[in-house]
């Protein structure tokens, strides 16, 4: 039987979900597939993320020959005969180029990538090679640098996915439609967030749960559960992630470090993954903690690494650690509110060049157009001297957009720079 995320593969453009950050109408790459002046290019990223379907769908927009191979199970030999192939149509009556897409293309030696070479410079063949490795490592330079672009896929957001995932039980063709499988939107909601943002193993699990339904089932939480091997607590209403997630960081910030444990472990309880509650320990690091005392993002980093590193059930105590340091620091929100004044005004104020004396000024002509030619070297000076840094218009106005506490460390800061800039201020 054909799994539904090969049955699901999108037939268009307008179809495909994610990559939003390169594909989208207008964009460079939608126009180069829509015009067919789509060259050659390397995708690389997570399975799952489109690679191998976006690749499918350029060769259809571009209506030309579209030959597949898998750089696992394939080499040098099977390269040659789709070369063949290609060499047959390039040189023939219709002069036509045909695609070559190779998927794990990083699985290939270099020897292997570099028979590429020939025919990619003579035009025979455009290429498409998709790994999930960096290809800055994994691929060799003479390719790259045969090779137009380079896109790097994102793991599919939830959104994405859940867009994928109700697509599949409507359609009655390819998915789902025609058997009308009830279900409940925060069960969709579930597979999206345990598929880590592969769509093709959101998809297979969908496909895994309608095939096995019991006559008159529906799909819910529970069925997701049994399927993923998932606690469901996050999906029903009174236990929502985004306010654990929410009370756990307002009680480190407010140094309870009872309160936190507990919100962690309603969190690990729920089956939250570590990279979830990571991402807002580092966050609070630098938001709540912040300069008071600046190695809590250094020991919080290597918190939630210690804990990716061993898995549950221990990485609870890695995160724990980190719970307990934060809620157990000083707190200073100096670096989020200062960040915030500076972007406000680059956005809003007009603000001039930067001052001659601080552009660069490491080449011929430099001087002639005066740039930095009143620059005063700190270290000349034992380590600092008073100067303008600002735009004019922000040193007029004294603008000052680190304001540091007294607490913890950050007491020391401000109390050097006082003793630097007393003289202006």
């Amino acid at each position: 039987m054909i799994p539904l995320s090969t049955r699901m593969r999108p037939s268009s453009l307008e179809d495909f979900q994610g990559q939003e950050h390169f594909l989208y109408p207008g964009s460079l790459l939608y126009n180069a597939i829509k015009n067919k002046t789509f060259d050659s290019a390397i995708f690389y990223g997570p399975s799952g993320t489109g690679k191998t379907t976006l690749a499918r769908l350029i060769a259809r927009e571009m209506d030309a020959d579209f030959y597949e191979i898998n750089a696992s199970t394939s080499g040098t030999k099977e390269l040659k005969e789709i070369i063949e192939k290609c060499r047959t149509g390039f040189f023939g009556l219709a002069q036509k180029t045909s695609y070559v897409y190779v998927d794990e293309f990083h699985r290939w030696n270099k020897l292997q990538q570099d028979s590429l070479l020939q025919w990619l410079e003579e035009g025979v063949i455009r290429f498409i090679g998709s790994t999930t490795e960096n290809p800055y490592f994994a691929v060799n330079n003479a390719v790259l640098s045969r090779v137009r672009s380079l896109y790097e896929f994102h793991r599919l957001k939830p959104e994405n996915i859940v867009t994928i995932l109700k697509r599949a039980m409507e359609d009655e063709e390819r998915g789902l439609g025609r058997r009308k499988v009830p279900y409940e939107e925060n069960a969709l909601e579930m597979i999206a967030d345990r598929s880590g943002g592969d769509a093709r193993m959101a998809l297979d699990t969908l496909g895994f749960i309608a095939d096995n339904l019991t006559e008159g089932g529906r799909i819910d939480l529970d069925m997701v559960g049994e399927a993923t091997q998932s606690q469901t607590l996050f999906y029903d209403r009174s236990e929502d992630k985004y306010n654990l997630l929410s009370a756990l960081q307002k009680s480190i910030r407010g140094s309870d470090p009872d309160a936190a444990l507990h919100y962690l472990a309603r969190l690990i309880a729920a089956d939250a993954d570590i990279q979830m509650i990571g991402r807002r320990l580092v966050v609070i690091a630098s938001e709540d903690v912040g300069m008071a005392y600046p190695m809590a993002v250094t020991i919080v980093t290597s918190c939630v690494q210690a804990a990716l590193m061993t898995g549950f059930p221990e990485a609870q105590i890695n995160l724990a650690q980190a719970v307990i340091l934060l809620a157990s620091s000083p707190k200073s929100n100096s670096a989020v509110v200062g960040i915030q004044e500076a972007m406000e005004d680059v956005k809003k104020k007009r603000i001039s060049d930067v001052p001659d004396h601080l552009k660069d000024a490491h080449y011929a002509g430099a001087v002639k157009q005066g740039r930095g030619l009143d620059y005063k070297y700190p270290h000349a000076y034992g380590g600092f001297v008073q100067q303008q840094y600002l735009p004019e218009e922000l040193y007029r106005q004294g603008v000052q957009y680190y304001h540091p506490t007294e607490n913890g460390k950050e007491g020391a800061f401000k109390q050097y720079l006082e003793y630097l800039w007393k003289k202006k201020r």
